[in-house]
């Protein structure tokens, strides 16, 4: 199953379950671990380049853990979010991606990347697979509803 996130970019479903990206007769989907993104406004750099489209990945237990021992997060609390983008945001167009970067961006990309980070990482969990009544086809649905960079 694809889904198009704000700018067109298609992403994948992340597979969470057993049944995550079964149909009948098909072969499970590989897992991923990626996910393009398009900003809905986009990072400006210093020169005036907009820089839109991204790669996003799915954080791992050390990436959450590490926020605990930053200095700047202890200080500020609402920092950790800055943190754990940079960790995970692994390109966005051709610039680096560093804690300035994130907190030049616009509140709307922030808050959009972080729809977007809660949405890839607990996805998983609210996936179900289902068949019609009808034709018994096989898919799957996701439970909380919207597409993934949508609120």
């Amino acid at each position: 199953m694809r889904r198009s996130v704000s700018g067109g970019a298609a992403l994948a479903e992340p597979s969470g379950t057993p049944e995550a990206g079964r149909t009948t007769g098909s072969a499970p989907e590989p897992l991923r671990t990626e996910f393009e993104f398009t900003l809905p406004r986009g990072f400006v750099d210093a020169d005036g380049v907009v820089h839109r489209d991204g790669v996003m990945r799915v954080a791992t237990a050390r990436d959450e853990l590490l926020v605990s021992f930053d200095a700047r997060v202890g200080e500020n609390p609402a920092y950790a979010t800055v943190f754990l983008l940079t960790r995970v945001i692994s390109k966005l167009g051709s610039a680096s991606v560093t804690e300035t970067v994130i907190e030049n961006m616009f509140a709307s990309d922030v808050a959009f990347l972080q729809d977007l980070y809660r949405r890839i990482n607990s996805e998983g969990h609210t996936q179900a697979a289902v068949s019609c009544p009808e034709c018994e086809h096989t898919f799957v649905v996701d439970l909380a509803g919207g597409r993934l960079g949508e609120s």
